[in-house]
């Protein structure tokens, strides 16, 4: 039976940087990344709507080996899956790849000191056993075969065509249409002012208002870094700054939510048609960051909107009609295209079902070890970014901690490591802390965070670079164990 030393699940942006550190910092250690998929990218290939996008810098969402070059901050999607790509090809991690390979289980044997892995073969249907030293799990969270739909009622009486982004259809002709897309995320104020090029209307249809706020395509700060700086230097400094920024941004959003509140209604009153009803349609009940933020380059939505080729309305659903959506209000929107940009399905490390020495693993009642690990679960690590900065801030730092977990257990002789919590005064909260439909939708089936270090998730770039970064290995609450067996003609003399 094949044996690796680190088995990496997801072929996405967190996988390959995965693939990336065990190659540079673990030399020695032998490892595959299992993709379910037949391609490499993860959202990034699975995404193919209108306008797909970054919502965050690509300065901090790129990886801090191999800086971003191009000149977007928010990229579009194409530009950002070559990019992983390109990664992946330049140092040989796409030939780690097994593609239409995903796990099922995962069963540690303290015994053994291994994962004994089951995958399937998703495009024959053929099992396959295998086992391995680490188990590191870089899919993300939310599921790839469907996205979230709300059981709207008259779904089927509608005439025209209904589209979930999650699954865009490659022939769909938008040009001349009537279009309404439901929702106001990320995802909706991306599509709709790249579908309003073309299409002959297109309305966002919203419950409630999202905070948006406009953000350059191209970032001073990093041009004027880039000309001033060495290239080795340039893009290390405009991560930092920015990311640093990003912070800096969701500190004074928590502690002065007044002030932010009007800042950003400031921007909205410069970008928006004078006289726009800014109170319905962009001022949300909660406050900036308790769900997250969007962004739009150049403010391509607002313009749309001054336009007049899209428009916002915020009401509720009351059913699908033959000729579009009849609202609460008594409104009837008619349309040719209705799009269903209404969130995501959450998912744990990709539905794999884990167990340890044959007992299922209650996923929902284990705290997370410094956002990365399980609480009493060994050698396994989870890729998990951050809800209010780019994912791969919090994911680089992950493959660098377990890269010297796998090092300090390789010289050390130790097989296990695994995070152990024995103060009893420490209570959980849910893992990602956003009051998002998303995220509220799934808390129940996901691990919690602790109220104390290093149980707790601070969603902090300079906290989690000190912890992870600037920290040893060896704490209070992480259990090295399980030696390696001295050979037994040692043991005889």
């Amino acid at each position: 039976m094949e044996h690796l030393d680190v088995l990496v699940v997801g072929a996405g942006l967190s996988g390959i940087g995965a693939g990336h550190y065990l190659q540079t910092k673990c030399p020695w250690a032998s490892y595959a990344i299992f993709e379910a998929r037949d391609a490499i990218g993860g959202t990034w290939d699975l995404f193919r709507y209108p306008g797909v996008r970054s919502d965050s810098d690509m300065f901090t969402l790129g990886y801090s080996f191999r800086p971003w070059e191009g000149d977007k901050a928010l990229a579009d999607g194409e530009s950002i899956l070559q990019y992983i790509k390109d990664t992946a090809a330049e140092s040989g991690i796409d030939e780690k790849i097994r593609f239409n390979h995903r796990i099922l289980q995962a069963d540690w044997s303290t015994a053994d000191a291994r994962w004994n892995v089951l995958a399937e073969r998703t495009d024959t249907g053929e099992t396959i056993e295998l086992t391995c030293g680490f188990v590191y799990s870089c899919s993300g969270y939310y599921r790839y075969d469907h996205g979230y739909l709300p059981e709207f009622a008259g779904m089927d009486r509608f005439a025209g065509t209904i589209v979930h982004p999650q699954a865009w259809p490659d022939d769909l002709d938008y040009e001349g249409k009537r279009v309404v897309v439901i929702g106001s995320g990320a995802t909706a104020v991306t599509l709709i002012p790249s579908m309003a090029e073309k299409a002959g209307h297109v309305t966002m249809l919203q419950r409630s208002p999202t905070y948006i706020a406009s953000m350059p395509q191209r970032n001073p700060m990093a041009t004027v870094l880039k000309k001033i700086l060495p290239k080795r230097y340039s893009g290390r400094a405009t991560r930092w700054a920015l990311a640093l920024g990003t912070q800096a941004f969701y500190q004074l959003s928590q502690r002065y939510p007044g002030f932010v509140k009007r800042m950003l209604r400031k921007g909205l009153e410069r970008e928006l048609p004078k006289g726009y009803d800014i109170d319905t349609h962009f001022t949300p009940r909660y406050n900036p960051w308790d769900q997250r933020f969007c962004v739009v380059p150049d403010g391509d939505l607002f313009k749309a909107i001054g336009a007049g080729t899209a428009s916002v309305v915020t009401d509720h659903i009351d059913t699908f009609t033959e000729k579009g959506l009849l609202l609460e209000s008594g409104t009837e929107l008619e349309a040719d295209i209705i799009v269903t940009a209404t969130g995501l399905e959450l998912l744990f490390i990709g539905g794999i079902e884990v167990s340890v020495d044959g007992q299922p693993i209650d996923l929902p009642s284990l705290l997370t070890y410094k956002g990365m690990m399980l609480e009493g679960v060994p050698n396994f690590a989870l890729a998990v970014g951050y809800t209010n900065a780019s994912w791969t801030l919090k994911c680089d730092l992950t493959c660098d901690y377990v890269c010297r977990l796998l090092n300090h257990m390789h010289e050390t002789g130790m097989r296990q490591c695994t995070p152990r919590n024995a103060d009893a005064s420490v209570t959980p909260a849910p893992l990602l802390g956003l009051t998002s439909g998303y995220v509220q939708r799934s808390a129940h089936r996901f691990p919690k965070q602790g109220s104390k270090f290093p149980w707790r998730v601070h969603q902090s770039y300079l906290r989690d670079y000190r912890a992870l970064k600037l920290s040893g290995v060896e704490d209070d609450a992480m259990v090295f164990s399980n030696p390696v067996a001295e050979p037994a003609a040692a043991l005889a003399s």
